[in-house]
């Protein structure tokens, strides 16, 4: 690609490795840092786009025309600090090793920098190299005074740019202040601390269905990734076709700018409408509702939908189950149960075509797969230890 194009950058930074590899055996620390960065790799799915490795940090894209909506992305960043803090509690916890390097890991962190600009693309040895001033500035960026403001050590920060395309500025934790950058001047950003995230996530409960409970299952195959998917299966406008309602909204009171538990997904069918109120929300993994049923049949019932990767894209499976009724409605349920599950199969399968086209259509990136082997991992990570 050569013309210039518009969209998000991001860069996945694992922090606090100077001082790690100053205390630490490097043989050791490079084992680690390349499991690491096969994390971060892992974790950096369509839309997004690698662009290449650099030392210990993954540098990344995603084009605005087939970019996700501003809650999904936040909650992507999310998961990708979870998986990465979890990752460091198992080395810890499965350590048997003596040697610093091993000792020291806990000592690791990660930070993001996110901007949204203008940038080229030129195509070199197996990498997409990005070009032009706001690349530079993103890389300018990764070394900030976030920790002098704001006393936050492990963070997301965006740029103004991109927290206004993004529509975050409202959401929970973001504190604004403005960085000076060399040859930028003054660059007003918005910081997320990480480390909550990762407090709240650790004990998080679950209130969804086993399959032993689930009277109701569907599924359907999606050539999708789980971000792409969950980010149409929480959208009102594609969740109605899910559902089979003429349409939703959603209602409630916003958590600091998200939707998430608590809020309600009004289902109108018709003049009448039933409410389904969010008990979980996992991202990219599950979400449960409560769903008032209609008439004739009176009362809730539980429902959860499960995303699993597969290895073509994502499996999107509904259950429904747990009735809350009086035994006339669950009598009802138990005779009409094969004809509600058919056109529950019915509906999902049209979730399917209707999100793949869409997705089809708005996907203005080629999908080139990086040239990332676990060769070149490892030379990052061993390049990373020589620039120390």
């Amino acid at each position: 690609m050569s013309s210039e194009l518009h969209g998000f950058l991001l860069i996945a930074d694992i922090s606090g490795y100077t001082n790690y590899l100053n205390e630490s055996e490097l043989e050791h620390a490079q084992g680690t840092l390349t499991e690491l960065l096969e994390l971060l790799i892992a974790q950096t799915r369509p839309p997004l786009l690698i662009s290449r490795l650099e030392g210990d940090a993954v540098v990344s894209y995603g084009l605005e025309g087939d970019f996700l909506s501003g809650q999904t992305f936040v909650e992507s960043i999310e998961n990708t600090y979870v998986a990465f803090r979890k990752a460091i509690e198992l080395m810890v916890l499965n350590n048997t090793c003596k040697c610093n390097a091993c000792a020291n890991v806990s000592s690791l962190d990660l930070k993001f920098v996110v901007h949204y600009g203008t940038f080229l693309i030129q195509r070199l040895g197996g990498y997409d190299e990005l070009m032009g001033s706001d690349v530079n500035l993103i890389h300018r960026l990764l070394k900030n005074t976030v920790d002098t403001h704001t006393g936050i050590s492990a963070y997301c920060l965006y740029t103004s740019p991109a927290a206004e395309k993004l529509g975050i500025q409202d959401f929970a934790g973001m504190v604004r202040y403005t960085e000076s950058v060399a040859n930028f001047g003054e660059v007003e950003v918005w910081v997320q601390d990480m480390h909550p995230i990762y407090a709240e996530r650790r004990h998080e409960t679950q209130v969804g269905l086993s399959d032993d409970e689930a009277g109701m299952v569907t599924e359907t195959e999606i050539a999708m990734g789980a971000e792409a998917v969950w980010d149409y299966l929480t959208e009102p406008e594609f969740r109605s076709i899910l559902i089979g309602s003429d349409r939703q909204e959603i209602t409630g009171q916003r958590q600091e700018g998200r939707v998430g538990v608590g809020n309600v997904y009004q289902c109108y069918h018709g003049k009448k409408f039933l409410p389904q109120v969010v008990l979980e929300w996992q991202p990219f993994s599950r979400m449960v509702t409560e769903d008032q049923m209609g008439s004739p049949m009176k009362g809730t019932y539980i429902a959860e939908f499960r995303l699993e990767p597969t290895e073509s894209g994502t499996r999107l499976r509904r259950l429904n189950g747990r009735v809350k009724a009086k035994r006339f409605t669950r009598g009802l349920l138990k005779i009409a149960g094969p004809v509600i599950t058919r056109m529950m199969a019915g509906t999902m399968d049209e979730f399917r075509k209707r999100i793949e086209e869409d997705w089809q259509e708005k996907t203005v990136a080629e999908q080139r797969p990086p040239t990332i082997t676990p060769e070149s991992i490892a030379a990052a990570a061993a390049a990373s230890l020589d620039q120390t």
